[in-house]
């Protein structure tokens, strides 16, 4: 790694001592099920976001992102800001918020960010970004005491209160934490997290993500959706949160929650009562050394997001269907294999996610990139370690 960057002193005008690195992330099971308290496995991916970082002796926190604006942060005013809403300003301002609500000492500095984890690449460019954030706070000013759970936690609470976005903690805790794990929010001030060994090449297997090429663009409706029916659910129980519901009692008022909720929230609790346990499956599988087994639960969980949940397609969209596309795609061109193929994240744009035996990895990414462009399909490795110092002293 080449750990000198000029940016750094081309913006600020002195050279950077300190150098932070945080991961991207791939969701492996649990598709929506965090925002519900309930059970996923995720993965910390190769590709990164890497902060050159000096304390500047001052109130302000100037973050120089590569090829856009610089952010300037004033900390004697750590207020909500509604015009900064979705903005990297109130992702900043919020984590450093959060830090001194919890007593944290909080000061300025400088820092330089690039990036390969692109924005819209369906691997949280937004969460790497406030676990580096929360990382660099940590280690400049409170000796490193937050643990990684807790650095994820914060990043989602600025995300959720300052950015405007009613996340969940799973994409944070998978760029904090570092490896594969599975995650058990059942509760969300304690999850319970372990590490689990996976070993794709020993197995045989690539993992892919790819970009469908679908527009990002005012989609914000149809993620939110899904939490609002969910929650309209979850009140014909007097609970707050779907993990809460006993799953028993959900099907013997199945009738009720059809019509007081409709049909579709209706099929997405199924999804979601279902895919807690799939992640228990895949859990156990992968304990087991038995990937077969655990593909299979892959396949099974994209077939529900697909059918219940209901993430692949906008709603009224006909024309343009770019992850049911890409997904017929994949399932065409690992015919005949043990490939399989499921949407990926939050749906409706973005990006699929495949495991692709390796002795067809080259026609497949080939076959997905004639067709969806270049570039389009990203090849993987599992990273091990999540939000970290990676150097320090005059870089």
């Amino acid at each position: 790694m080449i750990y000198t960057n000029p940016e750094f002193e081309k913006v600020f005008g002195t050279k950077a001592e300190y150098l932070f690195s945080a991961p991207g992330r791939t969701e492996l099971s649990g598709n929506h099920t965090d925002h519900q308290h309930g059970c996923v496995l995720a993965a910390a991916v190769n590709l990164e976001m890497l902060a050159w970082v000096k304390p500047n002796d001052s109130t302000v926190i100037r973050v120089q992102s590569e090829g856009y604006p610089l952010s300037v942060i004033d900390l004697t005013d750590i207020e909500i800001k509604e015009e900064e809403k979705n903005t990297t300003n109130s992702l900043i301002r919020g984590i450093a918020a959060k830090f001194m609500q919890m007593g944290c000492e909080v000061k300025g500095f400088d820092a330089y960010i690039t990036s390969t984890v692109l924005p819209g690449s369906g691997l949280s460019s937004s969460a790497a970004f406030e676990v580096l954030i929360g990382t660099i706070l940590n280690h400049l000013y409170n000796e490193a005491k937050s643990t990684a759970v807790e650095i994820a936690q914060i990043g989602q609470w600025a995300e959720n209160v300052y950015f405007g976005k009613p996340c969940g903690l799973m994409d944070q805790t998978a760029s904090s934490v570092g490896s594969v794990i599975s995650i058990d929010f059942a509760d969300n001030s304690k999850p319970v997290v372990e590490k689990i060994d996976l070993d794709l090449t020993a197995n045989g297997y690539a993992l892919c993500i790819i970009d469908s090429g679908a527009d990002h663009a005012d989609l914000t409706d149809e993620y939110a959706a899904i939490t609002v029916e969910l929650k309209n659910v979850c009140r014909i129980f007097g609970k707050e949160f779907l993990r809460e519901v006993d799953e028993a009692e959900f099907y013997e008022n199945i009738a009720k929650v059809r019509e007081i909720a409709g049909d579709r929230a209706t099929l997405r609790a199924m999804h979601v009562f279902n895919e807690n346990k799939r992640v228990e499956m895949q859990k156990a599988a992968l304990r087991a050394n038995d990937f077969d087994t655990f593909l299979k639960y892959v396949t099974e969980s994209g077939l529900s997001s697909w059918r219940y949940l209901q993430n692949v397609t906008p709603t009224g969209r006909t024309a343009h269907q770019e992850v049911a596309f890409a997904l017929a795609l994949a399932e065409k061109l690992l015919a005949g294999t043990k490939g399989v193929c499921r949407v990926h994240g939050g749906g409706f744009a973005g990006t699929i996610q495949a495991f692709v035996p390796l002795e067809v990895l080259d026609t497949f990414k080939t076959g997905m990139e004639k067709a969806l462009g270049e570039g389009r399909c990203h090849v993987l490795s599992v990273r091990a370690e999540g939000g970290v110092l990676v150097k320090e002293g005059e870089l």
